[in-house]
């Protein structure tokens, strides 16, 4: 495992962390909130290994995260920036071919979504692991109160004060996202002390790259003084997959209820999904040997 810098021509530079041999094919793992690219370290391990594909893995620190560039401007944040992080960092991993897979999770995955209608030649196959559709997303914002009300707490990271709310008490309120959903204890408990010290490293980095992501985006519910996704129509054209496509769904996330992966194949006409009945969000900590059988089988697809 290898942490490097690559500076992108647009000039951020995105911190990532890389295993295997350079000039192999790559795969590109994104990470979502609140997390940083270390959670795909059982991934990069798995799949630099000759006996599973021999890639070159490399999974970047988001724009906002950690040792990333982190602008201050909140549209700098804005989807089409992001997509441009991942195009720039595409070109310098693998400048001669496709990506052998995009894997994302979460914010990773509402990025993944839009480079892969984007740029479907520079992406030879997608991995989606809890991380809704856009398509999907805003028809669930729009019409059910259930995923509104499972999406409120994003009116909450938009606040100006969301930075020393999620700093308090030892990150107590961040801490809550991962133990709500079964992370301290259950069968498939993975908050370690180790891990703690992990995440702790991250976030003393800092939060406003990460709620910016938040800040930007018009994908939230509605609320009093702003119409938010409400008053928002996307055109079949931006939402519309032509890469064979892999979702891996946790049925048990609370904040991404099963109803978003209703009607993904009307967006994606080569879709593959696979429901996990005891997984949660956190899948990739929870079951990342699962994670991983699932990836290498979508991978042998080709």
């Amino acid at each position: 495992m290898k942490q490097q810098r690559f500076d992108l021509p647009h000039g951020i530079t995105l911190d990532c962390r890389t295993a295997g041999a350079v000039g192999r094919p790559v795969m590109l793992f994104l990470h979502g909130f609140p997390e940083a690219a270390f959670v795909w370290d059982a991934m990069l391990d798995f799949f630099s290994d000759p006996a599973h594909g021999g890639y070159f893995c490399v999974a970047p620190n988001l724009r906002g995260y950690a040792g990333s560039s982190a602008p201050s401007e909140i549209q700098a944040y804005r989807a089409k920036y992001l997509v441009q992080d991942l195009v720039a960092l595409k070109d310098i991993v693998s400048p001669d071919q496709p990506l052998a897979c995009l894997v994302a999770h979460d914010w990773g995955g509402a990025v993944a979504w839009n480079m892969a209608n984007q740029h479907p030649a520079r992406i030879r196959q997608l991995a989606i692991i809890n991380s809704p559709h856009p398509g999907t997303f805003l028809r669930e914002l729009q019409s059910s109160p259930t995923q509104q009300a499972a999406s409120a707490y994003m009116n909450f990271l938009i606040r100006p004060d969301a930075e020393s709310l999620l700093a308090e008490d030892d990150y107590r309120r961040l801490w809550a996202f991962f133990t709500n959903m079964g992370a301290s204890d259950g069968p498939y408990a993975w908050l370690s002390d180790a891990v703690k010290a992990q995440y702790r490293e991250v976030w003393s980095q800092g939060l406003t790259g990460a709620l910016n992501y938040y800040r930007a985006s018009p994908l939230r519910p509605p609320r009093e003084t702003d119409a938010a996704a409400a008053a928002l129509t996307l055109p079949a054209s931006m939402l519309t997959i032509e890469v064979p496509t892999l979702v891996l769904w946790g049925m048990q996330d609370i904040a991404l209820p099963p109803g978003l992966i209703d009607g993904l194949d009307d967006y994606i006409p080569d879709l593959t999904l696979h429901r996990i009945a005891d997984g949660s969000h956190w899948l990739v900590h929870e079951q990342p040997a699962l994670v991983a059988q699932h990836l290498l089988a979508f991978l042998a697809k080709t």
